[in-house]
């Protein structure tokens, strides 16, 4: 297949190009280098226009911040928000009929947290574009080594964890850390998928999916 990523140099992304790059033609879109083999850097809102006159089979975005990060809801929204709306309308112009997103557990349009509400409206936008499959990955606390991301939360999250699993149970197990080598494993097979329809991934199926590729 010829797929196209963003996102390759975040937590699951790094994880995520070298498994598509084994099996199938990869190109990744990036503000820097991951290390693909086959990428095209500028900045967000040039990546439409770098996939102009590519052929996609399947689109992937890892991509993801947090609001500390960006340093506004501005720009955090253009990062969660319209990077991800605009290279998957261009993804879809280039052919793709397959679209794979992590977006986050408790993604809800109709929410009050607008972190969460938003996430939830990318996830019915995408679902609107006019892809053939969505798969909305929703991993819990995702665990693993960042690099130039220091989230001051998550690491006292992480550490927690251990004892968190212990309540976080049932329907709760989607809130529970899962580390990010499983969902870009999981991401990988789904990418092969071809059942036609919008699928939401939960940790349990994450887990689940990230076995069955081993």
């Amino acid at each position: 297949m010829r797929v196209a990523q963003i996102g390759a140099t975040g937590l699951v992304g790094r994880q995520l190009w070298p498994l598509l790059e084994r099996r199938h033609e990869l190109v990744v879109l990036g503000r820097r280098a991951s290390g693909a083999r086959h990428e095209k850097l500028g900045t967000m809102e040039e990546w439409p226009a770098l996939l102009a006159g590519e052929r996609l089979d399947t689109a992937v975005s890892t991509l993801g911040s947090t609001i500390g990060k960006a340093g506004s809801w501005p720009r955090f929204e253009a990062v969660d928000r319209f990077a991800v709306l605009s290279f998957a309308q261009a993804a879809r112009a280039a052919g793709a009929r397959h679209f794979l997103a992590v977006s986050s557990s408790g993604a809800n349009a109709a929410g009050r947290n607008r972190y969460l509400r938003l996430k939830g409206e990318v996830e019915e936008a995408l679902g609107s574009i006019g892809f053939e499959r969505v798969d909305i990955v929703r991993p819990g606390l995702l665990l693993g080594k960042r690099t130039g991301d220091h989230r001051a939360l998550e690491r006292v999250a992480a550490a927690l964890d251990p004892l968190s699993r212990l309540v976080l149970r049932g329907r709760l197990d989607r809130y529970a850390g899962i580390a990010s080598a499983k969902v870009a494993r999981a991401l990988a097979l789904l990418a092969e998928r071809e059942e036609p329809g919008q699928f939401v991934h939960h940790n349990r199926e994450i887990r689940r999916l990230a076995e069955a590729s081993a």
